[in-house]
């Protein structure tokens, strides 16, 4: 099965690659503005051997890594209290459906101008673009957990926090991280797309934005535009792995249920 999906995958970035190729080299776009698929793999494997690039790289990972792990600390946590104060919950719960539809990218001034680095304000902005899905994915994975369970557990004379820690937290776990992915991909897309705004020459979007100061580079831009992709995919990938690995239980279980 996983045989397959690799191999069905790898098809469709074949073909993509092929459609992209054929599009541009029989004329039906302007080389000129978009580069060949083959060009455009030329200079990203070129850039993986760029320093300056390879920097620029790491300053976007630690911001992106950064705020992530915050947002994920942050948004257990209060998942957690929200979770076991109902009236907490029920007075928040406002407060959250206001924040959560505000588009992170339309923050990016108010960083720039609040905090005094720019690594600051990326952190802050993927701090805020993840948090909403972790917390969101954590509430409702506390809200379904078994109440058999805790139940059984409280009949034995445990107490919340041994409830909180031996069933809720388990249980709920899988969910939290599944969140993590989504907030992963998504904390990506600010980063960078702070990085272009920004033009500061911080990561990769800073990078991109010095290599187009000259203009006529569009196979920069979009070699840029696949390294962020890769980055992406290896991102999700290993979190993946760590669901599956740590969280077998549940992935059987899912599969079993399906």
């Amino acid at each position: 099965m996983r045989t397959t999906r690799i191999a069905l995958g790898a098809a469709g970035v074949a073909g993509a690659f092929a459609v992209a190729e054929l599009v541009t080299r029989t004329g039906l776009v302007d080389r000129e503005a978009v580069p060949a698929a083959s060009t455009v793999l030329g200079r990203a494997a070129e850039m993986a051997g760029d320093g300056e690039f390879l920097t620029a790289v790491g300053d976007t990972l630690r911001a992106w890594l950064g705020g992530l792990l915050l947002a994920t600390l942050f948004s257990v946590l209060l998942g957690l209290l929200l979770s076991a104060t109902p009236w907490l919950n029920n007075a928040a719960r406002l407060v959250v459906e206001l924040l959560r539809p505000i588009p992170s990218l339309a923050l990016i001034p108010l960083a720039i101008v609040t905090f005094s680095s720019i690594t600051q304000g990326k952190m802050s902005l993927v701090f805020y673009a993840s948090t909403w899905p972790i917390l969101i994915n954590t509430l409702y994975a506390l809200r379904d957990v078994d109440p058999v369970a805790k139940e059984t557990l409280r009949s034995f004379g445990f107490g919340k926090a041994a409830v909180l820690l031996r069933v809720s937290l388990p249980s709920a776990a899988p969910f939290v991280l599944t969140g993590v992915r989504i907030a992963a991909s998504v904390g990506l897309v600010v980063v960078v797309s702070t990085e272009l705004v920004a033009g500061a020459g911080e990561g990769v979007g800073g990078w991109l934005m010095q290599s187009q100061s000259g203009g006529g580079h569009p196979d920069l831009m979009l070699a840029g535009a696949v390294w962020a992709g890769l980055l992406g995919i290896a991102a999700n990938s290993l979190l993946v792995t760590v669901e599956r690995r740590a969280f077998r239980w549940h992935t059987v279980r899912t599969e079993g249920l399906s």
